[in-house]
């Protein structure tokens, strides 16, 4: 997988030193319907917080914008962080949840797993411990989570699937021929995996004159590289679409399969959710055709200020309410009743379609934001 060597230059600087971090102050969101997402300053405690981190794999670029979210967000409001890499492994999640109880940690994040039921034992120590939980990308299936910060997969998923099928039309005078549509999924064990196909599959259905084929690309350039290659090796000329479930850590290697078969990755109509740097390149580069961007970095500086509002004693967002902050590509966020874990909130950012709703060089893209 390509990287930006400064961007994962910080990264590992922020691993080797288990990240502790802290000082300064920054406005907070508020939980109010039609409110702006900024408040009063913290960060002013006598006693530092702390907040412990367990990331999925920091290969990942959208893993690397959740830890770069988090240590900022905590060193402008004065709170420690300590990062650990389970890489996905639920056992691994448990014994850094217990590391962090043993280290008196006063908030918790988790920033992606696979898994979601058997690291649940984890997430009701920290309940036990009165311990607040957030989680980011996926959510525990059980115990008490605080909030999960998301974007509607089944939705987003749906809306590039529809641009893929439009992008088809356009190819075809208007129609939808008979054909085969490569879907390259995550991990099949994941509830993202999941969701995403929900949103893809609802689609599909609406023309039956296409047909599915599926390939686990498991998250990876690797795997993605061979099952489309296997699949396209399989159904040749039928294949009028590619979809690719998170194109920033699988775009990479199904456009290569797409390219060593001697094709043009432009006529395939590569779709899916989540950008990263490696799918802003793609997309320059007219090599995938739309993507919905996972709202990434803001979610975890999100997660970072509503934890440092339950230190505070102050309210975060509840069921019903609509968070808004001016200008921001994910605002208004709506907060929703927690459906995985046994109680909690969700909050629901926005997420645009790129380039067909926001250009890709876009200053207020993450991806973009990073980069600067």
């Amino acid at each position: 997988m390509k990287k930006i060597k400064v961007f994962l230059t910080t990264v590992m600087v922020i691993l080797m030193f288990s990240l502790t971090v802290g000082c300064g102050s920054q406005s907070k969101p508020s939980s109010t319907e039609n409110t702006d997402n900024k408040g009063s300053t913290t960060g002013n405690s006598a006693e530092r917080k702390k907040i412990g981190m367990v990331v999925k794999n920091t290969n990942s670029e959208y893993i690397q914008a959740f830890i770069i979210g988090a240590t900022q967000t905590c060193e402008e409001l004065g709170i420690d962080l300590v990062v650990t890499d389970a890489q996905a492994d639920s056992l691994k999640i448990m014994d850094a949840i217990d590391t962090f109880i043993v280290q008196d940690i006063d908030g918790f994040i988790l920033a992606g797993a696979e898994d979601l039921v058997t690291l649940v034992p984890g997430i009701e120590k920290l309940n036990e411990a009165k311990i607040p939980v957030f989680a980011l990308d996926t959510c525990p299936e059980g115990g008490y989570v605080d909030m999960f910060l998301t974007f509607d997969l089944q939705a987003s998923s749906e809306k590039a699937a529809r641009q893929m099928v439009e992008g088809i039309k356009k190819a075809n005078n208007g129609q939808v021929p008979e054909g085969v549509v490569i879907e390259i999924t995550g991990s099949l064990v994941d509830m993202f995996t999941t969701e995403c196909h929900n949103g893809f599959i609802k689609v599909m259905e609406e023309y039956p004159q296409l047909t599915v084929v599926q390939g686990e690309g498991k998250w990876n350039n690797d795997d993605s590289y061979n099952r489309t290659s296997d699949l396209l090796t399989r159904y040749g000329d039928e294949v009028v679409a590619v979809y690719v479930q998170t194109p920033d850590i699988m775009g990479s290697g199904a456009v290569a399969a797409i390219e060593n078969a001697g094709k043009n990755p432009a006529d395939y109509f590569i779709s899916g959710i989540c950008i990263g740097l490696e799918g802003i390149d793609l997309l320059n580069k007219g090599k995938l055709y739309a993507v919905v961007e996972q709202p990434a970095l803001d979610s975890s500086i999100l997660a970072v200020r509503y934890l440092n509002d339950i230190f505070n004693g102050k309210e975060i967002p509840k069921v019903g309410d609509t968070v808004k902050e001016e200008g921001a590509l994910w605002s208004p966020a709506t907060v929703i009743e927690n459906t995985f874990a046994d109680g909690g909130t969700t909050m629901i950012l926005l997420g645009p379609l790129v380039p067909q709703e926001v250009s890709s060089d876009n200053e207020k893209l993450w991806e973009n934001r990073i980069k600067k």
